[in-house]
């Protein structure tokens, strides 16, 4: 009774990862990446206290918000004694894009997450860190503070 019962719980375990595999292959090959537009979710990756940022407005752009460009937000989550309360209406600079973008030697670049640093309405950072990385593409957009501020550049 005991071998009985082992076997109906690997044959359990097996059909749920027989089922449970080709739907996340699937679900990730058929998803979508565009333009940042009105109500996306994205993370704030740096220390102003801010962690999701919900779209409101792309400011340039026909279709939605690229690399470097900005877009205006509205605070959905933040820490406790952070600089900006949830709520609060921001100015945020595309740092992580999940659409590709290409580049001029014919490379393309992608990233996991949708990703912000929050910037006053002159664009000055209100954070004093950035985490994680960062494109080089902000240079041409001249968001030069936040290249400098970055752990990282790709």
């Amino acid at each position: 009774m005991g071998s009985h019962g082992n076997n109906l719980f690997g044959a359990v375990s097996s059909s749920v990862e027989a089922v449970t595999r080709p739907f996340h292959c699937d679900a990730i090959s058929q998803q979508i990446r565009t333009f940042i537009q009105m109500r996306t979710n994205l993370k704030v990756v740096d220390n102003s206290g801010a962690k999701r940022v919900m779209c409101i407005q792309a400011k340039s752009g026909k279709y939605g918000a690229k690399l470097g460009d900005t877009i205006v937000g509205s605070v959905k989550e933040a820490q406790p004694r952070g600089k900006v309360k949830k709520g609060d209406v921001v100015y945020g600079v595309v740092v992580r894009a999940a659409m590709k973008k290409g580049r001029s030697d014919g490379s393309e670049v992608q990233f996991d997450d949708n990703a912000i640093v929050l910037v006053n309405n002159k664009g000055e950072l209100i954070g004093t860190r950035v985490f994680g990385p960062v494109p080089h593409e902000l240079r041409k957009k001249k968001h030069l503070k936040i290249l400098a501020l970055a752990e990282h550049i790709v």
